[in-house]
């Protein structure tokens, strides 16, 4: 009880809403289009969760994504999404890994359920940069191997699950901007998938929950990072 409560006195009202709302949406697409794979009720139910931990900056959510990234890549593989499954078993989930003991050890001002956010140089912008276009390559003809549906969406996402596992890493604001682009990938994936198997509505539908929680962690980033900021300068005055 005292735990739920402290969870309620954490989260903003605003998080709460955004968290609920988008429960209840994954909740009625999977009664609505699915009611059997379970397994993506659970991903798409861990997955915004971890979404609203870390828009907080707390590695929580992480931790939570490595289970997504697990269940998520099983649902990618029964669709025959090759692109998918390899990206977020082979580099989505491992970076959250990394990130996981990144975040942990990078608390701000000590406060353990908040990062310190950094601001990447250029220099470290181009050098992500061409890593991800060296990765695309790659990738582009590891899937066109595997006869991966719908391949050129697959590559794009490969791309943007790139820059956005990176970013998470490297603790930029800008990580959740790039996830929100690779939501909007998965939301056009998915609702190819769904012309073939109405119940891949339900995983359409999620990634357009994630979508919104992308954007908000987005928002909430970068006045995080101007609160740290502040309070730094301040510490520094005083």
């Amino acid at each position: 009880m005292k735990s739920l409560t402290a969870l309620k006195h954490y989260f903003s009202k605003t998080e709460i809403i955004l968290w609920t709302a988008s429960v209840l949406l994954i909740l009625c697409a999977f009664c609505l289009f699915d009611r059997t794979n379970y397994m993506t009720l659970w991903a798409s139910l861990i997955g915004v969760t971890s979404l609203i931990f870390c828009a907080k900056g707390n590695p929580f959510g992480q931790f939570l994504m490595i289970l997504f990234s697990l269940l998520y890549g099983i649902i990618s593989l029964n669709v025959a999404y090759y692109g998918e499954m390899i990206t977020y078993l082979g580099m989505t989930m491992p970076m959250a890994v990394f990130s996981l003991v990144t975040w942990m050890k990078n608390p701000f001002c000590g406060n353990r359920s908040e990062v310190e956010v950094y601001h990447i140089r250029r220099s470290e912008v181009c050098f992500m940069l061409a890593l991800a276009a060296a990765v695309t390559f790659v990738f582009y003809f590891i899937l066109k191997a595997f006869h991966t549906a719908s391949l050129i969406p697959s590559t794009i996402s490969v791309t943007t699950s790139f820059l956005a596992a990176y970013l998470t890493f490297k603790r930029s604001p800008f990580y959740a901007a790039g996830y929100a682009a690779n939501d909007l990938v998965l939301i056009v994936l998915w609702t190819i998938a769904t012309f073939k198997d109405i119940s891949c509505l339900s995983v359409t539908v999620c990634f357009a929950a994630f979508f919104i929680n992308d954007i908000y962690g987005f928002l909430n980033w970068r006045k995080m990072g101007q609160r740290q900021a502040a309070q730094n300068v301040s510490s520094v005055l005083s």
